[in-house]
């Protein structure tokens, strides 16, 4: 009896994690309470979409606001990024990106990036996923 209410209980928990279709415009999207601060952008809203069951990876959208920046960082796996809204820069190691709607970023796991938003212009917006759990490692 104990190995069938086992069961019962992993296959629910496996029903939990199951993808969910989802269909949101951005202007329906629900942002979380403005935070930041300790490396993150003074401001920056977010809104988690989905965890992938496999990886742990998660998948969310981030709002930046005019003029924030957001500390040198990196994560253990990679992220993927697209800019749905505003503009902003990236920095990948060295080298800096000037993006705007529409603009697609690869950050390899472990490699040191930021990002800025110019003060005076709008709020910027990006679609992230990551391909494992969300991890921050600040550059001193």
């Amino acid at each position: 009896m104990k190995t069938a209410s086992l069961l019962i209980q992993c296959c629910l928990i496996q029903a939990a994690l199951a993808t969910e279709p989802l269909a949101i415009d951005l202007k329906d999207v629900p942002w979380s309470a403005p935070g930041g601060g300790n490396g993150f952008p003074v401001g920056v809203r977010t809104a988690r979409q989905g965890v992938d069951p496999d990886t742990g990876g998660i998948t969310y959208y981030a709002m930046f606001p005019a003029g924030s920046h957001f500390d040198l960082h990196w994560h253990s796996y990679d992220e993927y990024v697209v800019v749905v809204a505003g503009e902003l820069s990236i920095q990948l190691e060295e080298q800096t990106h000037s993006l705007s709607v529409g603009s697609y970023v690869v950050i390899p796991g472990e490699l040191p990036h930021s990002w800025a938003v110019p003060a005076g212009e709008a709020d910027a917006v990006i679609l992230v996923r990551r391909a494992g759990p969300a991890d921050f490692h600040f550059v001193e």
